[in-house]
This record gives C-alpha cells, structure tokens and sequence, in this order.
C-alpha cells in the first residue's frame, strides 16, 4: 500500500480520482487528440467488460463516450508485455459493450484507445504513437473501421512539438506542472491527500484489495497441500504395486478409489512391457 503523501497523478487510484473530472477529462482528450467534445458522458472508471461467462473481461481505466465516439483512457506506470495484444482485446470488448445485440455494425462508434505511458514502449523515442489499420498496397486506401489507437511516451516530452501535449507529457514524467491545465491536476491531485473521504475510500480500497489477495493465498496454499498429500498418496500406491501388493489393498490403506489404483496398476504394466521390449 502506497502512502497516501506518496500518491501522484500516474498512480491507478489517483489516476482515476482526477479523471472523474468530467471537466479535466474532456480538456484532456482535446488536447491530446485535437478534437472537439461538445458534451461527454460522465467518465466510468474501472469499467468492466466480460460479455460471456468463459470470456476473459477487461477493466479500464476510464471509458468515457460522447455523442460519436468512445474513449478508452489508460495510465501504464509498468513495462508489459503485449501491448499491442491489450489494445486489440481491448477494442474487441468495447466494440461488443458498444453493439447491441442485432444492431448493424454501422451502429459501432469511431473508439480511441489512449494509453499514457511513463516508458517508451516501443524505444523509438517518440513521444506519440497513432496506429490505424492501413493498406500495406495503397496507403490512400482507408478501410474506415473507426479504430484509433494513441500511445504516448512520457518521456520523450522534450520532443513533442504540440506545446499542450509536451506540457502534459512533462508532468507525467517529471509531476512538474508548467502550464494552467497541468496547475488543475496538480491541484487536484493535492487536495485530495488531504480530503478525509479521499483518504477513507483509499484505505478500504487497499483493505479490500490486501483482503482478496490474502483470500487467494490461503486457498492456493490449501490447494498445494491438498495437492501434495494426493501426490503423496499416488507414490505410496506405485511403491505398493512395486511389491506385488493385491489392489485392494493398495486402495484401503492410501485411501485412493479403485479406479485410480487401477489406472495406476494399468499404467505401470504398460511400462513394464515396454522396458521388456526396449
């Protein structure tokens, strides 16, 4: 658990705290992406997408819509592996949240999945990577499938021609704020290591998550034993079938049903007669 002074705008919890901004969270897209928002549904942070029981879910950072498009904003403090794969996942599940069942795919809105990075993910050393599905044949080809994916490289703020994107960038990587927009973060962000309801809910939080994870161990570690003493139980059995002993028996003392002795019985025939050949 992070102390709360310790908190900084590229944190998950504070990350979304100063997203929840409706205000903050439309400035921010129009200025990284150079867009008009007339209005913006008010941000859904930590939204979970898992259309089937089977399917793997995502949780976004904050997934925020207006009247055409959708947008998912991450924060990636950490290097991972397969971003490219995450950004693919991730459109697909947005694009299933988005379409009703039935509904035309016209219906589907133009989405941008955004994320921050305070690395550069691709050591290139730009400070802003576009992707859209090209044609490898004619680039004056647009396939027009309204999938927009912008990753930006904190790091490399020095590089950035736009002056509001440097300026953002370079707050992010250095938590420097040199412009009004920037100066409205940091407020924010400061206000709210004082703010006790803040303070409150970030405790619980890491409560509930330290008690999930807790929850999780323990259960893994009844499952090694459990795991261990079947294992211990299958050995005793090889050995008893080493020295001829009746199944039955086998199956009364290691406490294994028959069906397994057996299995185990017939497996171990099986190698016996394949030594004999060999």
């Amino acid at each position: 658990m992070k102390p709360i002074e310790e908190l900084t705008f590229t944190d998950d919890y504070m990350f979304g705290y100063v997203m929840r901004n409706p205000e903050i969270c439309k400035e921010l897209l129009e200025r990284l992406l150079k867009i008009k928002i007339e209005r913006l549904e008010y941000p859904e942070l930590q939204k979970s997408i898992s259309p089937y029981y089977e399917a793997k879910g995502v949780r976004l950072d904050v997934y925020v819509k207006d009247s055409d498009k959708i947008f998912d904003i991450e924060i990636q403090n950490g290097r991972k592996s397969n971003l490219g794969k995450r950004t693919r996942y991730y459109q697909s599940m947005i694009d299933i949240d988005n379409l009703l069942k039935g509904a035309s795919y016209t219906a589907l809105n133009e989405s941008y999945i955004i994320f921050l990075c305070t690395f550069d993910p691709f050591e290139k050393g730009l400070s802003h990577y576009t992707f859209k599905t090209c044609c490898l044949q004619d680039s004056g080809v647009d396939i027009k499938d309204g999938a927009i994916k912008e990753i930006f490289n904190a790091t490399a703020y020095a590089t950035e021609q736009d002056v509001e994107i440097s300026a953002f960038l370079k707050y992010i990587d250095s938590k420097e704020a040199t412009d009004d927009f920037t100066d409205k973060i940091n407020h924010i962000v400061e206000q709210a290591k004082i703010n006790e309801k803040f303070k409150g809910d970030y405790l619980a939080m890491n409560i509930r998550e330290t008690d999930i994870y807790e929850e999780g161990r323990n259960d893994g570690i009844t499952l090694g034993i459990a795991q261990g003493a079947e294992q211990a139980k299958i050995e005793t059995a090889r050995n008893m079938l080493d020295y001829g002993d009746p199944l039955n028996k086998i199956a009364t003392i290691t406490g294994l049903d028959m069906g397994t002795v057996e299995q185990l019985a017939k497996e171990q025939s099986n190698q016996n007669q394949r030594k004999i050949r060999g």
